[in-house]
């Protein structure tokens, strides 16, 4: 965080672009902001647009502007957000959620200066710095198709990357203490410390929603609690262990391999605890099994289909099996060698030696 801050203050006074990275909760406003406050336009708008809350019409007359007539319900002209942070700062927050249309009309401005309003031909020139924010990889994003290359280049001139609060848990403390003392003097509660029980199972929370949870939680503590002390008590269900585990989901709301086995790993290990040595059979190992199982039950529980989708040949499926005890505890059966029921296959059992298929 200490590099954070150090550069919001290097690339302040510039002219630059800023793109502020992090998932949701790490304080990518308070960044941008900051940006804001500390440079030569901090007397200028500061003006603040969540492209992902708006449809495509409605983000692109809400960063432009229109005329009257441009569309149904355009009563009147309107000024767009670019116009008005002129001389000052926009920050675009979520700004990978802006479709391909709207990212070309955002491109023109970043290189000329220049858009014009919807459904209008007269060319507006504006002088406003601009702060892009993002909880997505914007490169996976080019990958797939979803935003363009040339406006990622002209927007990560800067980049700020706000690490999620699980990745640094010594800012724990110092924040909750922050947030005990302002929503104490808010509510006018004495509750200005706490309890190490209390404090351990802050530390120790994953914080998917990072410190804007934890500011939810604090207040929540503060206002349901009572005397001098956050207590364990206090805090919510899942912090005292009473709630069931969080199901394993992306958080940008979409299927993603990559985040699921990041937070699985995560899961597994916080589970094994710190001083767990067989890390690798806990969690691999696990997610093994279960892939097998899977794929055999998808096989009809036939080893020569289950390793060909699997990709490895049958004696290696076999030892896999029996380490795993796969077909004792199978529902329908043992696996089968043979390509289905009732045929000689290859003349093996399951419970045989298979030669090597390679």
């Amino acid at each position: 965080m200490r590099d954070v801050f150090r550069t919001t203050r290097q690339v302040a006074p510039s002219r630059a672009c800023v793109l502020i990275v992090g998932e949701t909760g790490t304080g990518k406003e308070l960044i941008a902001r900051a940006i804001h406050d500390l440079s030569p336009r901090s007397t200028g708008p500061y003006i603040r647009v969540n492209c992902g809350a708006l449809t495509e019409s409605l983000l692109e007359s809400e960063l432009f502007g229109h005329v009257k007539g441009s569309f149904t319900g355009a009563v009147d002209n309107r000024t767009g957000r670019f116009e008005a942070a002129h001389t000052g700062s926009i920050f675009l927050d979520e700004v990978n959620s802006t479709s391909p249309k709207l990212q070309v009309k955002l491109l023109r401005v970043l290189q000329e200066g220049e858009f014009e309003r919807v459904g209008d031909n007269n060319t507006k020139k504006v002088d406003t710095r601009i702060v892009a924010a993002t909880n997505r990889d914007l490169l996976d994003e080019i990958d797939s198709g979803r935003f363009r290359e040339d406006l990622y280049y002209r927007l990560n001139v800067v980049p700020i990357y706000l690490p999620p609060l699980r990745e640094r848990r010594d800012d724990i403390e110092p924040l909750v203490l922050f947030f005990l003392k302002r929503y104490g003097e808010q509510n006018r509660r004495e509750m200005r410390k706490v309890h190490p029980e209390a404090m351990r199972r802050l530390r120790e929370h994953d914080w998917p929603g990072n410190v804007r949870e934890l500011q939810n939680y604090v207040e929540r503590s503060v206002i349901l609690g009572n005397g001098p002390e956050l207590l364990v008590e206090f805090l919510p269900p899942q912090l005292r262990g009473e709630a069931p585990p969080r199901p394993i989901r992306h958080r940008g709301g979409g299927a993603d391999f990559g985040s699921l086995s990041v937070e699985l790993v995560r899961q597994g290990i916080r589970a094994a605890g710190p001083n767990a040595n067989d890390l690798h059979d806990r969690i691999v190992g696990q997610v093994e099994r279960e892939l097998i199982q899977q794929v055999l039950q998808t096989c009809d529980r036939v080893q020569i289909k289950a390793a060909a989708r699997l990709g490895i040949n049958r004696n290696t499926l076999h030892k896999k099996l029996s380490e795993y005890r796969i077909d004792e505890n199978a529902p329908g059966g043992s696996a089968r060698n043979g390509d289905g029921p009732g045929e000689p296959g290859d003349g093996s059992r399951a419970d045989d030696p298979l030669p090597d298929d390679e």
